[in-house]
């Protein structure tokens, strides 16, 4: 951007010009930097939750070697004449559970397994919720009326108890559910995780589309010739890649605490697999007795959960320029 140059007539009758001043424009991609790095909350997430992925990479095989322990390993002395399990010490950072087991390699090793079921469970519902949304919010009428409703029968039943029955009769069998297609252990918690995830996103998606199709740049494109896939491909889903980042973000905490839910109740990952909810599951028993049980796996889930919502309100404020600073 430049300011219109201004002439001046000199006493000789020369008309002299003022060469243009040029002012720097900022691209919108460096607007929402400057702001979501003015949010000291929600870098420091952002920081947590880079070390808890690295932590899911490369924890458990570093835990693992410095301490000489596998996750399933039964080590010596490390439950007294009674069968319980000593407290943290020099020789067992976080103690050993209800079986003798290191609680810090099983700690280190459920990461793992709570942010890959989060993750990717989070990314299948928002690639559901997002073609339904756009397909519902975008051609209106009885396709809009269609899937709103099942997104709104999803959202009506009692979830926990419908996931429950759901990996209970699947985890029955090793044959699984759906003729083999849904087997015991994560594939099924994933499946019921985001068989009850998608339907949010759905519902958000499917607001923003009915507000964007309406939008001029929309209108223009329509009168220019473009197809409804055109449309959707170009003109609206560029608008929506920000609410989704920033719902993605919100949802992984649910789904991990989803799958922490399930296998504190006996029905997620297999017990041979750490995750933090089995480990919570593992020390129901014994928590009055012996605290660590609970307290390093909770602490995970806490910090977890904290990290990725102070993210996500980041990245809202960041992308929300009507936002004040």
């Amino acid at each position: 951007m430049t300011n219109p140059p201004e002439f001046q007539v000199s006493s000789g009758g020369a008309v002299a010009i003022q060469q243009p001043v040029s002012i720097a424009r900022k691209s919108p991609s460096r607007l929402f930097w400057e702001r979501f790095r003015q949010d000291k909350a929600a870098v420091a997430g952002a920081i947590v939750i880079l070390i808890l992925i690295l932590i899911a990479i490369a924890g458990g095989p570093i835990a693992e070697a410095l301490t000489g322990h596998h996750p399933n390993d039964i080590v010596p002395n490390s439950q007294d004449d009674f069968g319980v399990p000593f407290g943290p010490n020099s020789h067992l950072w976080f103690g050993a559970d209800a079986e003798g087991r290191d609680l810090f390699v099983r700690t280190m090793y459920g990461a793992r397994i709570s942010l890959f079921v989060g993750i990717v469970a989070s990314g299948f519902a928002v690639s559901i919720g997002l073609i339904v949304g756009l397909t519902a919010g975008f051609f209106g009428g009885v396709v809009d009326t269609i899937l709103s409703r099942a997104a709104d029968v999803l959202l009506a039943v009692p979830q926990i108890l419908i996931a429950v029955g759901i990996v209970a009769a699947c985890s029955t069998t090793k044959q699984g559910c759906l003729g083999g297609v849904l087997q015991p252990g994560l594939p099924v918690v994933i499946f019921v995780i985001t068989l009850f995830s998608w339907s949010y996103i759905a519902r958000i998606v499917r607001g923003y589309t009915l507000s964007l199709r309406e939008k001029e740049f929309v209108e223009s494109a329509r009168a220019a010739g473009a197809t409804n896939f055109r449309i959707i491909w170009r003109e609206i889903l560029p608008n929506l890649l920000g609410p989704l980042i920033v719902y993605t973000t919100l949802l992984i905490p649910t789904n991990i605490l989803f799958e922490a839910a399930l296998s504190y109740l006996g029905l997620g990952v297999p017990s041979t697999e750490a995750s933090w909810g089995s480990i919570l599951n593992d020390a129901s028993q014994l928590y009055d007795v012996a605290w660590w049980l609970m307290l390093f796996p909770g602490a995970f889930l806490i910090i977890t959960t904290l990290a990725f919502n102070l993210l996500g309100d980041g990245l809202r404020d960041a992308f929300d320029v009507r936002t004040e600073r």
